[in-house]
């Protein structure tokens, strides 16, 4: 076939190019079941004609009248046969988060007019159903497990007959690369989430200046392993991009079972957020730290090299031939423990810890730091596979197709076929962000390194101010305090106060290990965390990173706080980032706490 123009035509290509015994892969009673290529096409085509049937479709093309479907499920190989399927009948998909709260979940389904949701299981259908009354739009609720009195997708694959084949050819036809394919509503730090509209043009074309650069380590021959909700765009257009290469996509059964879900897939790659390799590290730290004697040591050795380790750079015979033992001695485990194939990681999201770049590169496990948005599709630059373009604590170069500039504040500003076609019912919205010349504002401040890395310094609207006119960037000093094993989250407040403080959250795995090594009694974490030497080694460890910045940039003051921040306590947001104005709500007590007295 010639280059694909929609986002569906990735289906026919591997079909000609690679068709796959397993394609996709999903643990079923216990066992991967495999799709073949051609049993995905078969549903996808099969699901589309059921579709099109039920009356859902392109209409009269315009953006308001296409049909709109959402989909709130888990990962798994009926979400992406949904999607190409709803792409072919001129539908629109509108994903959602399976965390989503009740009051913006009716929010979308009515903004966004949605005809019909599929879900995945029982918990998700009666969150659905708990609304239905005030969602008039949708006309029914499918379920990809089996529910009892609940509509199920298989009623909607239907046989294709040569009718069918023509009429889904004639649908399929009618759309245009430049035509909306999605709607993406962002959860935000605050308010109502916003539609991001993006088209066949915008994904497609950053799957292929992004293609170009994961080449290397994506091929028919490899294997990947998908957990990060598919309702966010990374993880949706990392999958096409394994479909366009013909890489098999294997569905973790959930964030509890990766680790094991790595070992008997053995994948070569895989994406991620910089809070899952922190939990990765942080288990191979407490395994460490449990070995005794020579075993305790050589872990510690190596763990030390890894920390001096440099990108790109030569550093001496010596430290070579070290690096060597060390990873045929302690990091050839950390690299089976991913299942012992990976090439590399994918990453992006948040900021990852420049410790943890150093030392998994180190151990032979490549982190390829990205950098996007929602509405940019979402790369604007990548860190490669190479090491000559890779550089540790940036988000790499700028991908093929994208311009990027920084305004006179640093903010990063993006032009390219990436940027999304706007927000959806919102133009008022989009003049905010979009100017007239094309430039998106993205609200992230940044620089450049070695004038061809950038690098993210803060987010615009989180600088704050201090009473005493300082502004104070907080993104640096948390991903900085954070490499404590100690502290677990961390959220630096100080906007119109006399100086700047923290709330943390502890690591309770290694907090209530060093107290039971210093004779704290271990109760409730309420307990723990007001425990005078508790505290004290928490102001320590404060003052250590407290010499890594200007005076008014420290933490004078903090709270410790007895429970950790969860997308579903509404704290965070799905990809892990803090929801600070929410979280400044909930420990407004503490907060008053710490500016109740003068330093």
């Amino acid at each position: 076939m010639t280059n694909p123009t929609r986002l569906f035509d990735c289906i026919e290509w591997q079909l000609e190019k690679f068709s796959k015994e397993d394609m996709f892969a999903a643990k079923e009673n216990g066992a991967w079941r495999k799709y073949s290529t051609q049993e995905i096409k078969q549903n996808i085509d099969s699901l589309s004609i059921g579709l099109l049937a039920a009356g859902i479709g392109y209409h009269d093309g315009s953006i308001e009248g296409r049909d709109k479907i959402a989909v709130l499920s888990n990962n798994r190989p009926e979400w992406m046969i949904l999607d190409m399927a709803v792409q072919q009948t001129g539908a629109v998909l509108t994903p959602i988060y399976p965390t989503i709260n009740v009051n913006e979940l009716e929010f979308i389904l009515n903004d966004a007019s949605v005809k019909m949701v599929f879900v995945s299981d029982q918990e998700l259908y009666e969150k659905v159903e708990s609304i239905r009354k005030k969602t008039p739009s949708v006309q029914g609720v499918y379920t990809f497990n089996a529910i009892e009195n609940a509509l199920n997708w298989k009623e909607l694959l239907l046989p294709i007959t040569e009718k069918d084949k023509l009429n889904l050819q004639v649908s399929k036809d009618s759309i245009k690369y430049n035509e909306l394919c999605t709607i993406l509503y962002t959860s935000g730090t605050t308010g109502f989430p916003k539609g991001v509209m993006l088209s066949h043009h915008n994904i497609l074309d950053n799957i292929n200046n992004v293609n170009e650069i994961l080449v290397p380590i994506c091929n028919y021959k490899d294997k990947a392993l998908s957990f990060l909700p598919l309702n966010h765009i990374f993880e949706r257009v990392v999958t096409y991009i394994y479909m366009f290469n013909g890489v098999s996509v294997y569905y973790a059964e959930n964030l509890d079972t990766v680790g094991e879900n790595l070992k008997e897939v053995k994948p070569t790659l895989f994406s991620t957020v910089p809070r899952l390799l922190e939990k990765v590290y942080e288990k191979i730290m407490m395994k460490g730290r449990e070995q005794k004697g020579i075993k305790k040591a050589l872990f510690f050795w190596a763990l030390s090299l890894g920390n001096k380790f440099e990108v790109d750079k030569k550093q001496g015979i010596w430290y070579t031939a070290q690096l060597a033992i060390a990873n045929k001695l302690v990091f050839s485990k950390w690299r089976e423990a991913l299942g012992g194939n990976v090439k590399a990681i994918v990453t992006g999201a948040a900021a990852c810890q420049v410790r943890l770049l150093r030392i998994f590169t180190a151990a032979k496990i490549v982190i390829m730091e990205g950098y996007g948005l929602t509405e940019t599709s979402p790369v604007i630059s990548v860190n490669h596979y190479d090491s000559h373009n890779r550089r540790f604590g940036t988000v790499g170069t700028v991908i093929r197709n994208v311009e990027v500039k920084l305004a006179e504040d640093g903010e990063i500003c993006c032009k390219g076929s990436n940027v999304m076609m706007g927000y959806y019912k919102r133009p008022d919205l989009t003049a905010e962000c979009i100017d007239s010349e094309g430039w998106f504002h993205t609200g992230d401040i940044g620089v450049w390194f070695e004038e061809r890395f950038l690098k993210i310094t803060d987010r615009k609207k989180e600088i704050f101010k201090t009473s005493g006119g300082k502004y104070v960037a907080p993104q640096p000093i948390e991903n900085k305090m954070k490499e404590s094993p100690f502290i677990e989250q961390m959220m630096v407040v100080g906007a119109e106060r006399k100086f700047t403080a923290a709330v943390i959250v502890p690591n309770f795995t290694v907090l209530k290990s060093w107290c039971n090594e210093n004779g704290i009694p271990v109760n409730s974490n309420l307990e723990i965390i007001n425990h005078p030497n508790v505290i004290a080694q928490y102001q320590s460890i404060v003052e250590k990173y407290n010499s890594l910045f200007n005076p008014v940039e420290q933490v004078k003051k903090f709270e410790l706080v007895d429970h950790e921040w969860t997308i579903n306590g509404g704290e965070l947001t799905p990809t892990l980032k803090l929801k600070r104005k929410v979280i400044m709500e909930k420990q407004a007590e503490a907060i008053e706490r710490i500016y109740a007295t003068d330093i």
